[in-house]
Parts: structure tokens; sequence; C-alpha cells
């Protein structure tokens, strides 16, 4: 198992250059069958998308931009974000900025990329204070911003919500280009609703123009149990989404597609809003609206079952610690328990996490493990300079770099310095050092020392590694390791028996 386990973490299960090149064609196609113009619910992260990438071995995180890119001629983006959003100043679970910082990053990246940025719309915008100090703020920095109101009894109250007092009190947002990709930093922006509503303006200026959505996941040819499918569940565990048989498409086509719950439950509710818009609706099924073409890329199903099979596993620990901090309830640990057992996952898939803990065991202390990419396991131990993980970090970092074991990258009188400069100086109760500081340290220390150097050159080597940590760890040290590309989890045990964890 174990030996098994490692082979296929260098595999390679998908082809994203196949991606690219059928995914653009595919949007090209549904941009001409309306005549030219499409809006396009996006739905996931367009940067960054590390879920698909750790699930589809081989789909670059970037890979959606990328594609995007290949029809940069047609793009225009628009933005949108719920304004009780901006008022509740909600975050981004992975990031950690709230949703309207994202916004301005989200415009950066596009920019920065050379991909047209053309508005931002404030969804469910009723005159929140926070919200209007936002449009204030981006129309001050030239970005075009549109007003969405509330509509009473959506999405049920069609006849209200296809009316002058519905989508028609919507500002109508100014497009320019074939292909208007909407999308959002989080779930509940609005993205569905700015779709429709520019359908039901354009209807009204007698423009023709269509809607698709873009899903990754889940992914609607391949069966309805398959771990890719069930990791999509439980990374959306906290949304109650639920892969499902389309009904829709069973009974039009006579053949099985996959979905997920709310976008067939919302079919009926905007297939009625379609019709009462111009009499029509393009689609039999959920599954006809959507362009997914990364169910066909996939050139290995093995080695891309078992890297879903580990995600599950990996959401199931993340979960775990959210529960212990507080931050989540007992069910959706319940959930991804139900998950892992559909799926057959157990901890061996993960050879990390026995080692972190034998580890632990043999110190009596926190411990943690990291899996190379080449399979190789090292281990690190709590100590009076050094925590678990920053000890495992300096020995992958030497192992990597075929430093010997016994060598020290960092003497103490480079570590006890800044001991004091936490303890006595900036007021910590711990003296060890986090990651953040020994990677610091260790900069530091490169200039003038060249097996240093050699460690700090390794760096990018940890990227895709697997960590697993006999105790729940500090933000920063999460934070320091996921920014290295590591894929850490953690044990739902904190490191003492304080009240107040950081």
């Amino acid at each position: 198992m174990e030996g098994q386990n490692q082979a296929q973490l260098l595999q390679i299960g998908y082809d994203n250059d196949k991606y690219l090149h059928l995914q653009s064609e595919r949007i090209r196609e549904r941009i001409a069958r309306f005549g030219g113009k499409l809006y396009l619910e996006f739905g996931g992260k367009l940067f960054d998308d590390y879920h698909a990438s750790r699930v589809l071995p081989g789909f670059k995180p970037d890979s959606k931009v990328n594609m995007l890119l290949c029809l940069k001629e047609q793009v225009e983006i628009v933005i949108t974000i719920n304004a009780a959003d901006i008022e509740k100043n909600k975050r981004r679970g992975d990031l950690g900025i709230t949703y309207d910082m994202d916004v301005l990053r989200l415009i950066d990246a596009f920019l920065g990329i050379g991909l047209y940025v053309g508005s931002v719309v404030l969804t469910q915008y009723c005159g929140q204070p926070a919200a209007e100090l936002f449009k204030r703020k981006l129309e001050n920095l030239g970005v075009r911003v549109y007003k969405h109101y509330p509509i009473s009894g959506y999405p049920s109250n069609v006849q209200l919500i296809v009316s002058d007092d519905g989508y028609g009190k919507n500002e109508y947002i100014e497009t320019e280009r074939s292909l208007v990709v909407v999308t959002a930093p989080g779930p509940g922006s609005g993205k569905m609703a700015t779709c429709l509503s520019q359908l039901y303006h354009d209807n009204r200026r007698g423009l023709k123009a269509g809607y698709a959505k873009f899903e990754t996941f889940p992914i609607w040819n391949l069966p309805l149990k398959h771990p890719v499918n069930l990791a999509f569940e439980a990374a959306t565990a906290d949304l109650n989404d639920v892969t499902m048989i389309d009904p829709f498409h069973l009974e039009a086509y006579g053949t099985m597609a996959v979905n997920y719950n709310r976008d067939v439950e919302v079919f009926p509710v905007l297939k009625a809003i379609f019709e009462r818009m111009d009499g029509t609706f393009p689609y039999l099924s959920p599954t006809d609206m959507g362009v997914n073409m990364v169910g066909f890329c996939i050139t290995d199903d093995a080695v891309v079952s078992a890297a879903a099979k580990r995600e599950i596993l990996r959401r199931y620990y993340t979960v775990s610690c959210e529960y212990k901090r507080g931050s989540s309830g007992k069910e959706l640990v319940t959930k991804l328990e139900l998950l892992m057992n559909q799926s057959g996952v157990t901890s061996e898939l993960r050879p990390v996490i026995a080692a972190a803990l034998n580890k632990a065991e043999q110190t009596g202390a926190p411990a943690m493990a990291i899996e190379l990419t080449d399979g190789r396991l090292v281990t690190g131990k709590t100590s009076a300079l050094l925590g678990a993980s920053s000890a495992a970090l300096l020995n992958a970092l030497k192992t990597l770099g075929g430093i010997h074991e016994d060598i020290h990258l960092l003497s103490p009188i480079i570590i006890e310095p800044i001991q004091n400069l936490k303890t006595q100086h900036l007021g910590n109760s711990n003296p060890r050092l986090h990651t953040d500081e020994i990677l610091l340290a260790l900069s530091i220390s490169a200039a003038t020392n060249p097996t240093a150097a050699l460690a700090l050159k390794q760096l990018s080597k940890l990227n895709c590694a697997e960590a697993h940590s006999s105790v729940i760890l500090s933000q920063v040290d999460e934070s320091t390791l996921r920014k290295l590309g590591i894929n850490l989890t953690s044990e739902p045990v904190f490191s003492n028996n304080k009240l107040y964890h950081n």
C-alpha cells in the first residue's frame, strides 16, 4: 500500500494542454450558439485552484485563467460581490482577507495578465454603509460600479422577478465584448442573478445574448460516486452541496449525468424565468447549461482516484480541526466520515500521518512528518530551540539538498538572539522559532554560509509535498507551510491545555 501510494504521488493523470484546447473551443461554440454574446457564470476559483490540481494530478492551478487567455480578445470580466458580505466583513477562509479586499486583489490579478475587467456589481444592495464606502473607493480607482437590488420572494416569485420592479430595477451593466465572465470572491455573491438580470435588460433592448454555466466540479461525465465527485462533496461540505444524478438530463436524453443539488433544484425556476422573459428556454437539463470539459481530459483514472481519496482524507482532518477550534459543527465531521466510508479512505493513504504520530509517541512531545514528492519521509520533533514544524522543515531541506543530518543549518548563536527578541522585547511566551522565523534566519545565514544557501535553494521542491502534525499548528506555521505549497493536515488536538490558542 505505502509503496503504491508513493509511486502515485509522482504520476500524472490529467492532460492539461488538451483541457485548454477543448474548454476554450466549447466556450466559443456556446458564444456562437447565442449569436455572439454569452454571459458565463464562472463558479469556483479562477486563480490558484489547488483543489483541482490536487484531485487531478497534471491540472495546473492557473489552468482556468490560461484557458480564458486563449479567448483573451473576446473576454470581459464582471466581478459580483454581495453588499451584505461587505457589511459583515465576510472573509475568504483560504486567504484570510475580506471579500471586498479580494475583489481588489482579483482586479489586479486579471489586469496583471492582460484580461479586461469591465466592472464590479454590488448585489443585494440596500444602502449598506460599508458597501457605499466600497463603491466610492472603486469609483475613485477608476472602476465602474453597478447596483443590483434585493427582490422579494427570489427566486420563486417569477412574476415579480421578471418585471420592472424585479430585474428591471437593477442597473444595466454596459459590456463591450462577446464573452462576459461573471465571477466573484466566493459563493452567494449573486453571479447567476447578475447574468439573468443582464439577459432581461438585453431582451428589453432587442439584443440577443445567452447564458451558460462553468463549474469544474462535480464532473458530469464521471460516475456519481467516483472519488473525484466525492472529493467535491468533501470540499463543499459546509455548503451542503450533494452530487446527484441529473433527473432532467436522464428524462431528456436517457443517459446519466452528474450534477449537484443546487443546480437541479433551481432548474425549474430558471426555466420559468427564461420562458417569461422571451418565451423560450435553450436547455433541457442543468447539465446542458454547463460547458465543462474537464472529464474528457483524464488520462489515468487510477491516479486521479487515488489523488481524490487523499483529498477526502485531508478534508476530514481540516473539518475535524475546525470543530476542535469551535468554528464548525459536529455534523461536518460526521459527513466527512461518511464520505470516507463511501470511498474506502483510511489514514494509510497518507504515510505522513503514522510517521508524525509515531515520532510524537517516541518523544512525548508534538511532532511533524513531511513526505517529499519522491516518497521519502522526514520528521521533526519539538526542542528547546525549534517547534516540530520548524524542525521538520529544516530536515526536509537538508534531505532535498543532500546535506548530512548531523549538520546544523542554523547554530544556537543565531537562534538564541531571535528567541531573546521574541520573549524579552515582543512579549511572546513561546521562545521556539516558528517556520517563518526559521526561513528568515536561514535567508540571512545563506549570505555567509554555503550550506544554508544550498538548503534555501531546495524550497521550491517542497511544492506538493504532504505533511502531518500531531497537534494543531499556529496560524503562522499553517500559513507559511501552505505558501510553500505543502499539503498540510493536523490531528484535532491542541498542543497544551490553555483556553487561548493562536
